[in-house]
């Protein structure tokens, strides 16, 4: 019954009305076009050889598939150890954000007190501060505190990042929720914190799952912060250790082993996206309905 209901209600293909909508649907088909080439291009990259990918001759398939790009670079190249550290690196800064965030905006949209919209525009303004204009006196005290190349700083680094972007985009979602939740569990005996773990914070799931996807490729592909405090090959995450490996093809020339390093280093985020796009699109949007 639902399905024919959807059905119903879906209006019928007509040309006049799609007929102004023709020029963004030529750019969004450009810019598939565009995308599937380019990532076909470093797949294809991938899988062959230096001279065949200086020479132009991806296509042409004559030395087959060297599907030893892949573990030499996830080997020789050190892919492996990046790759382990980014993922420990977004992991525990991915949980930690969202363990602190998610009551800091909780209280700051359900409760009212002297400094509350302080708070908020304080953690706006940390939005529009670029992390250029701090760098220099935060790698004052931390090189004077000998905490570089450490996994714990590069950790704490992410987490302050993005702590703020996290509690701005969770506020819209608790001031959405209903307050009669709330009413239901205070006459049910539930202190405010059990309140928040054991209904709130469910509810919020949409919008946690969305900013934690965001924060998951902001973390993954930051380079900026690592480049400064992890200098140690042992503690780099991969977005830095593919910038050296780059570097160093002017002494290696292994350009098909390159390129399955970015191919491993794209994957992560790319099947995020594949996988969870619905859930991206429902979490953005889940924050503007009323609860």
């Amino acid at each position: 019954m639902a399905k024919t209901k959807e059905k119903k209600l879906r209006e019928p293909f007509r040309i006049k009305k799609e007929i102004p909508l023709l020029p963004g649907y030529i750019m969004c088909v450009a810019w598939v076009v565009f995308t599937i080439m380019l990532v076909g291009w470093v797949m294809l990259a991938s899988l062959s050889t230096s001279r065949e990918i200086l020479g132009g001759q991806l296509f042409e398939f004559a030395s087959g598939f060297h599907w030893e790009n892949y573990s030499n670079a996830w080997s020789s190249q050190k892919v492996g150890v990046f790759f382990v550290n980014s993922l420990i690196y977004t992991a525990i800064s991915c949980t930690i954000i969202i363990v602190v965030a998610s009551p800091a905006a909780y209280v700051l949209s359900r409760f009212r007190f002297r400094g509350n919209m302080f708070l908020q525009n304080m953690f706006a303004t940390a939005l529009g501060i670029p992390v250029i204009m701090i760098i220099m006196p935060l790698f004052s005290v931390i090189t004077s505190l000998k905490l570089t190349n450490t996994r714990g700083l590069i950790i704490f680094l992410y987490i302050a990042m993005n702590v703020p972007f996290t509690i701005f985009f969770m506020l819209s979602f608790f001031q959405n929720l209903s307050f009669t939740f709330e009413e239901a569990a205070a006459i049910d005996g539930c202190s405010p914190i059990k309140t928040f773990w054991k209904i709130m914070f469910p509810l919020a799931q949409p919008g946690i799952i969305t900013v934690t996807i965001f924060n998951f490729i902001t973390i993954w592909n930051e380079f900026f912060m690592s480049m400064l405090f992890a200098s140690k090959s042992a503690v780099r995450p991969i977005a830095v250790g593919l910038y050296n490996m780059v570097k160093g093809m002017q002494y290696t020339n292994d350009y098909g082993g390159m390129f399955a390093a970015v191919v491993i280093v794209f994957a992560p985020t790319f099947f995020l996206y594949i996988f969870l796009s619905d859930k991206i699109i429902a979490g953005v949007t889940g924050g503007a309905i009323k609860g």
